[in-house]
């Protein structure tokens, strides 16, 4: 990175805790060159870029544990005095997770930043059976472990409907602010160690997606991998594997490392989402984030 790239970063300027962060690990990171992070609201396909990652790294081994790999920095659980140390002890290229906003990021010029977003009522949609399936022990490490800063996190409503209204009326409860995330990587899309993925683009152009993470990340694809790494990384492929990718195997969630990889599919919503609600949605998208952002949130790449 160039000294104008390096004063171009973006500046921590708050930390966020809930039942979910503890942001504060990220000061306590030191970065290696060529770290990436991977960073998503949440349910926007931060799972399956993890997956894609691995597979551009290890170049379409089997049986990787991604979710072992490549762990959520700012997750509170476990600890940061537990995990920052596994993370130090790692010897191969670095790629870790984030649901953070930029400005609650610390961020380095040494690493290199992917952003996957996803229309916020597919977001939700997924996240409502993300939360409907998880069980009393995701609820114990979540409200139970200590430092918990803020409400607990409780049950979800039981129609998606609602559940969607909820969130998107108060700020993104009963998890955390969508469009200050969105906005806030979208406003850094054009730092040159960041890039922006849209989960539709994928789901559209797996392959071609595909190639430009790769020539971003600057890992050659081996032609001899190439099936490998495709297949690795479909829907299928995933879900027929989902403990590796899961965190604890899936031993959150009633049904499994399974139902944690749900559906992989966008517009579930279409049919039961009212009318009214979806038009607010879309409202509300280009008041936070302005048209052209909004645009590509809804659609992706294709609309730039």
């Amino acid at each position: 990175m160039t000294t104008a790239t390096q004063h171009r970063m973006p500046v921590k300027t708050r930390e966020m805790h809930n039942h979910h962060f503890d942001s504060t690990i990220w000061n306590d990171l030191v970065f290696r060159d060529n770290d990436i992070v991977i960073s998503t609201y949440a349910k926007s396909g931060t799972t399956w870029m993890q997956q894609i990652v691995s597979q551009l790294i290890f170049e379409g081994a089997e049986a990787l544990p991604v979710a072992e790999m490549s762990p959520w920095l700012d997750l509170r659980v476990p600890p940061k005095q537990v995990k920052l140390p596994e993370v130090e002890a790692q010897t191969h290229r670095r790629f870790l997770k984030t649901h953070l906003p930029v400005d609650a990021l610390r961020m380095s010029s040494k690493a290199k930043y992917i952003y996957i977003g996803r229309d916020g009522r597919d977001v939700m949609w997924s996240m409502h059976n993300h939360h409907s399936t998880a069980n009393q022990a995701w609820y114990d490490a979540l409200n139970k472990t200590p430092g918990l800063v803020g409400p607990e996190i409780g049950p979800p409503h039981k129609d998606p409907v609602a559940y969607f209204r909820h969130w998107l009326e108060n700020g993104g409860v009963p998890f955390w602010p969508f469009w200050e995330n969105v906005r806030s990587w979208w406003d850094i899309r054009d730092l040159p160690n960041v890039l922006m993925v849209h989960f539709a683009d994928l789901k559209r152009d797996f392959e071609g997606e595909l190639e430009r993470i790769a020539a971003f990340l600057e890992i050659p694809i081996p032609e001899d991998a190439r099936a490998r790494i495709i297949e690795h990384c479909s829907f299928d492929y995933m879900k027929r594997n989902a403990a590796a990718s899961v965190p604890l195997g899936g031993a959150f969630w009633d049904g499994g490392a399974q139902s944690f990889i749900h559906m992989g599919t966008n517009g579930r919503w279409k049919d039961r989402l009212p009318s009214d609600l979806s038009d607010a949605y879309e409202q509300r998208a280009e008041e936070e984030l302005g048209k052209d952002a909004a645009a590509w949130l809804k659609e992706g790449r294709q609309v730039r």
